[in-house]
């Protein structure tokens, strides 16, 4: 089954008409796409774009041959002419399955926004899911015999549904999972290629042809991420996209609880809340535990603060018993850390203050932690397949 991508952005396209932000001005060339469209063996078309007939030309196509246009979504970008030659859109009730005369099959799924997700089977047998923008499947429950050769869907406004999916084993290792809807809010360049890989997606251009089924590389999704920087930087906003298309995640809180400290209360609240309600919480200090166990991803947040108590554990704070073997326990915890990320079976995510940029500490216990900190950081990145700097919100690739 092959599927030509006539557009891959959003209902208004990309650049949205008469939008003055980043995104839109410099969503030119091969940057700039036409609402999302997709051609399928040249017989089915799901939904449709400003120019169709021309962008269907663009990418070496045709729409003579089209004998069903379905639509997945209330239209709301650029009015969107039908051409003469095309049989008139429609959409399928939920749950019913049409058979087309080229021999596919497409089944209606129900989402959970206003739309219809479709679900295309090729004569041959090759499965292929669709997804409207800003939707998600609803209803999953059961897990699927065999997975889709590819998804097609809105993930970088709703990660949540590749999530999902993947819980049902709708999407499995070898499926091809296509980012499209492509609006302003996402990533421009590079970013987006590399925070789709971290979800084991990837975008292509508008006119790209790909083979449903066909044997593929799927995006390397790295076991171990470092994410440093400042206060207030995005790091931790960071961490948790690149685990929000998983089903389950371990959140491992180093912080643990501050009682009668308000704010400390409400900055916990807020990271709870934009966090997946699957996601469950841990507050402890102990992660080779956790490192040595097998599960679901580890997102660990923090690493300086995983640090300020093994650093009280050991008395570290205390000049005289540093010397006295307080360096070298220190050395001892940090080293069995350090191991244990080495050799973890898990998909680990951690956040780390950047240190060594600002003031230099008063004291000598503050010294001490800024050194030990920065030694920590580099001895966790040395085990770390991707290392990520953020700074104003926005990702550096150190390493990856």
């Amino acid at each position: 089954m092959e599927l030509t991508l006539l557009g891959t952005g959003a209902p208004d396209g990309l650049p949205r008409p008469d939008c003055p932000c980043a995104a839109c001005a410099s969503a030119r060339g091969e940057r700039a796409r036409a609402a999302t469209s997709l051609l399928v063996d040249d017989a089915l078309l799901l939904d449709l774009t400003p120019g169709a007939v021309f962008a269907a030309a663009r990418a070496g196509r045709s729409l003579t041959g089209v004998r069903q246009v379905l639509l997945s979504h209330p239209h709301d970008g650029p009015a969107v002419e039908l051409p003469a030659s095309l049989p008139s859109a429609g959409r399928v009730p939920d749950g019913q399955e049409l058979t087309l005369i080229s021999g596919h099959r497409v089944r209606a799924v129900a989402m959970d926004a206003p739309g219809t997700g479709y679900e295309v089977t090729s004569p041959e047998g090759e499965r292929l899911l669709y997804l409207p923008p800003g939707a998600a499947p609803a209803g999953l429950a059961d897990r699927m015999a065999d997975p889709y050769d590819m998804v097609v869907a809105d993930v970088v406004a709703r990660p949540d549904a590749v999530a999902r999916l993947r819980a049902v084993e709708a999407i499995g290792s070898t499926t091809e999972v296509v980012a499209v809807h492509l609006d302003h809010d996402a990533p421009p360049g590079d970013e987006l290629h590399r925070r789709l890989a971290a979800a084991g997606a990837r975008a292509v251009p508008d006119g790209t042809t790909l083979r449903v089924g066909e044997y593929h590389a799927v995006p390397d999704m790295p076991r171990r991420t470092l994410v440093t920087g400042g206060a207030r930087s995005g790091k931790s906003l960071e961490a948790e996209q690149r685990l929000e298309t998983f089903p389950e995640v371990v959140y491992v809180a180093t912080g643990g609880r501050r009682n009668g400290d308000a704010e400390w209360v409400a900055r916990i609240g807020l990271h709870r809340e934009r966090r997946p309600a699957a996601w469950r919480t841990e507050e402890t200090c102990e992660l080779v535990a956790l490192l040595e166990a097998d599960g679901p991803p580890l997102l660990i947040d923090c690493l300086s603060l995983w640090l300020t108590d093994a650093m009280d554990r050991v008395q570290a704070w205390d000049d005289a018993r540093w010397a006295d073997g307080g360096e070298e326990a220190l050395r001892e915890r940090v080293t069995e850390l350090v191991r244990a990320v080495r050799g973890t079976r898990r998909t680990v995510v951690a956040v780390t203050n950047e240190t060594g940029s600002g003031v230099v500490p008063a004291t000598a216990s503050g010294r001490r932690f800024r050194d030990e900190l920065g030694r920590l950081n580099a001895a966790f990145a040395d085990e770390c397949e991707h290392v990520l700097l953020v700074v104003a919100g926005r990702a550096l690739v150190l390493r990856g």
